[in-house]
């Protein structure tokens, strides 16, 4: 089970962070990536932390946020900074337990589990 949250109503410039705590499985061997989705738009990925703790960030997000991880608490987080009204979105955390050598997941269907999604909203 994954529950997302964290979002809210902030304004052009302001952060968010986002949290996701999963449960009932063992999260140290989970991918964990966000996904939003805009009214009107496909749900399109937002970043990656693998197992591993490699990242990945869509084009339109580097330099802006930051993706981590504490297995301790299980939790997922995203970090938003700079945030711009285009980031204006539901927010969804999903997770996969595969094991992978050199890749990181970053289509949607690769994703098993997913949590329930948090909005964010960025006002300009």
């Amino acid at each position: 089970q994954l529950q997302a949250s964290g979002g809210g109503l902030v304004q052009a410039g302001d952060s968010l962070r986002l949290s996701c705590a999963v449960s009932g499985r063992t999260f140290d061997n989970s991918n964990m990536a966000w996904f939003r989705q805009a009214p009107g738009n496909e749900r399109e990925l937002v970043s990656v932390i693998t197992r591993s703790e490699r990242t990945y960030y869509t084009d339109s997000v580097k330099g802006r946020f930051t993706v981590s991880r504490d297995n301790a608490v299980s939790t997922v987080y995203l970090q938003m900074n700079s945030l711009k009204p285009e980031d204006t979105a539901v927010y969804y955390c999903a997770a996969n337990y595969k094991k992978y050598l050199n890749y990181i997941p970053i289509r949607l269907r690769e994703y098993d589990y997913w949590g329930q999604g948090t909005q964010v909203t960025v006002s300009s």
